[in-house]
């Protein structure tokens, strides 16, 4: 019998056990699903709670505390809901934890990190802190406000018609997003290609005509530390 050398072994290493730098011991539990009729139904729903799969992060990229999410922010990746979502509303809390911050959560999307980018396909709905702007100046241009809190667009050959149109991207109509260490608030209604978008109680941002209409939900981690609580999809 061969023996296997150094770097047969090592090989053999990469080759059976690279996945696993990614696993997790079993789902993440948070947020919580409910049926449209639970809410119609008159009692206090309690709903079910959502798991969530790493797909390209490390194992403590992601982590929940008490009734927090917590995302430190690195690598840049995703991770997914572990079922699909075709029409629903997604309410959820974020604030950034330092200044010019990125994050988003991906709608209708098929979970399937770019090779480059790290990212996934789907629709984005883009969460970033205000001092963003002024940390991206390109040439003497700042970027528009209104970018930074829940610009949506598609991503990974998606494509979208734009509400409020920034290029092929849809920019919110007016900046309703408050900065580093306080809370936002979005509601994300999602019907049959369309996307609506709440920020802090007012609707300010649209899409229709998506190409993608059902997929999973992916909570991204890009570069700081962010915290999500009270996430709740709400299937129609």
């Amino acid at each position: 019998m061969k023996i296997l050398t150094g770097i047969g072994m090592t090989f053999l290493f990469v080759l059976f056990c690279k996945p696993s730098l990614y696993a997790q011991s079993k789902p993440l539990k948070f947020g919580t699903e409910l049926k449209f009729e639970q809410t119609t139904s008159g009692g206090k729903a309690k709903g079910e709670a959502i798991n969530w799969i790493n797909v390209n992060t490390d194992p403590d990229t992601w982590r929940v505390e008490k009734d927090l999410l917590i995302c430190k922010g690195k690598p840049i990746g995703v991770m997914r809901s572990e079922k699909l979502y075709e029409n629903f509303i997604l309410q959820v809390e974020w604030k950034h934890m330092e200044a010019g911050g990125n994050s988003g959560v991906f709608v209708w999307s098929d979970a399937k990190p770019g090779a480059e980018n790290r990212l996934p396909g789907g629709v984005e709905v883009q969460m970033l802190e205000l001092d963003w702007v002024n940390q991206n100046i390109s040439n003497g241009v700042k970027p528009p406000i209104a970018y930074v809190h829940g610009e949506l667009f598609g991503v990974g050959g998606v494509q979208t018609v734009p509400d409020n149109p920034r290029g092929e991207r849809s920019k919110s109509v007016e900046n309703r997003c408050k900065g580093k260490g306080e809370w936002n608030s979005y509601t994300v209604v999602c019907v049959d290609g369309t996307i609506k978008l709440s920020v802090n109680g007012k609707f300010v941002n649209g899409i229709s005509k998506s190409t993608v209409r059902k997929g999973y939900l992916c909570m991204e981690s890009e570069g700081a530390e962010i915290h999500f609580r009270n996430l709740k999809i709400t299937e129609l």
